[in-house]
This record gives C-alpha cells, structure tokens and sequence, in this order.
C-alpha cells in the first residue's frame, strides 16, 4: 500500500476536484440569491448547510470507520463509487461527443435570477427566509455529494481504524480546499464560474471514481490485485481507453444531432415569417 504514500494522496486530489465541481455548481444559486435578494442571506444559508454537512460527515463517517467490517465497507463503497463515477463519466462522454450541450453556469446563473425575480424578490437589507432557504438547499444537495464522496472515499482507503480516520481527514481537506478556492474565485468576481472546465473536471473524477470504485470492490470480494495499488493506474488507463472509444464512436451522432437541431431552428424561422 504506498502508491503515492498510500492512496491517501490520490484521496485528498480525488475529493478536492469532485468537491469544486459541485461547490461551483451550488455557488451558481448563492451568487443569484445574494445579487436578487442581499448576499446576508446567502451568506446565513451557506453557512448553515455547511455546518449541516460537517455534522453528517462526523456523525457518519464515524459509524462507517468503527462499526462496519473494511471487506464489506469495500465492496459497497466500490459499487456505489462505479455507479457514482459511471453517472459523470456518461455526463462528460455525451458532451465531448456532442450529443448533450455543455453544461453553462452562466445561463444556470440568468435563468435562476429571472426566476427569482419573476416571485417578486428584490434585494433588500434584511434577512430573507425564501433568500436563506434557497441558499441553505443549494448548498445542501450538492454538499450531500461532497460528503458522500468524502465519507466512502475516506473510510475505504485504508485497513485500520486509524488509517481510516486519517483517510476521512485527507478527504475532508481535499473538499475543505475547493470549498475555500471557489469561495475566494466567487469574492474576487462575483460571477458565474462559466470559465471553470466543468466537463473536464467531471470526467477526470468520474475516471477516479470508476477506479476507485473497481479496485476497493474489487479487494472487498478477496481480488489481489497485480502491483497492489499501483493497479490504480493500469484501471486509470482502462477507463481513460473506453471513454476515447465511445467519444469516438458516438461523435458522429453528435453531429447529426448539431444538424438535425440547426434545421430545425431554421425551420421554426421560416414559419414565423
């Protein structure tokens, strides 16, 4: 076990880009209720579901290091880490193909205000309970994520009770560290993250958590893998080769979606003439 001093590197690297994916996907909603409603608000139900989230991972996480057997902690993790990973990998896929659009935060961002703004709310002083709650879900659903992520990786990455809260811990400050850049991202100018490669990160973690996922499941039903954890980076490369192929295969559809869809606008035109 010391690929990178153990996996616990490539937890802590794994957590921090899974993390800034979601942390920039909820800042997108706190940026709309502070600039519609006041940035008290969003601040209030930010720090809420922060602290919520810090509560299920110590309370959770706890369960996981000290009452349930590693063979079986694996191999759960291990599935549900291949679906997680599989779920962004398909994502990513479909977008480099061109048959999904890419994901824009910037027109997440205008659709949510003129949303907003449609019930009515405007900025003002005082604390907005519609404002804190909003912000408080935001953060909350994609911080669910962050603690999943933060809790299976953690408490699977290594065999003893300690090394598992050490592994909690490496996974913890990997999030801690994409809450912290984004937060600091967002202050500094106070937009949409648009130019963040959304895509890429979503499918270098979605490769991460596939392999992950393979490996750990795969040592939780007794699999004794080939170089120990230096296997890691012949699944990497494995999953890397499979996603290459389907970009390939399925870019020619994209294509003929782009061009179906452009007919189709062309056609709409001409009716309204």
């Amino acid at each position: 076990m010391g690929l990178l001093s153990g996996p616990l590197v490539g937890v802590l690297i794994a957590a921090f880009l899974a993390s800034t994916v979601e942390f920039v996907e909820a800042f997108t909603i706190v940026l709309v209720v502070g600039v519609t409603v006041n940035w008290k608000s969003a601040f209030i139900g930010m720090a809420a579901a922060t602290l919520t989230l810090i509560v299920l991972v110590g309370v959770f996480g706890t369960a996981l290091v000290i009452f349930i057997p590693l063979p079986v902690l694996r191999t759960a993790v291990g599935f549900l880490l291949i679906l997680f990973g599989l779920k962004w990998l398909k994502k990513s896929v479909l977008r480099y193909a061109g048959v999904k659009a890419l994901h824009d935060e910037e027109a997440i961002y205008e659709e949510q205000q003129a949303e907003m703004r449609a019930r009515g709310e405007r900025p003002s002083n005082a604390i907005d309970p519609f404002g804190v709650v909003t912000s408080y879900k935001s953060v909350l659903l994609e911080g669910l994520e962050v603690a999943f992520i933060v809790i299976t990786f953690g408490s699977a990455s290594a065999s003893s009770v300690a090394a598992r809260a050490s592994g909690i811990t490496y996974a913890a400050v990997g999030a801690v560290g994409a809450l912290i850049l984004v937060a600091a991202l967002g202050a500094v100018i106070r937009a949409p993250l648009q130019r963040v490669p959304e895509n890429t990160l979503k499918f270098v973690v979605g490769v991460m958590l596939t392999s992950f996922g393979t490996f750990w499941g795969g040592e939780g039903i007794g699999i004794n893998w080939p170089g120990e954890d230096w296997f890691l980076l012949a699944l990497i490369a494995f999953y890397l080769l499979a996603t290459f192929v389907l970009i390939t295969w399925l870019r020619p559809y994209g294509k003929h979606s782009a061009k179906a869809a452009g007919a189709n606008e062309i056609a709409a035109a001409g009716e309204g003439h």
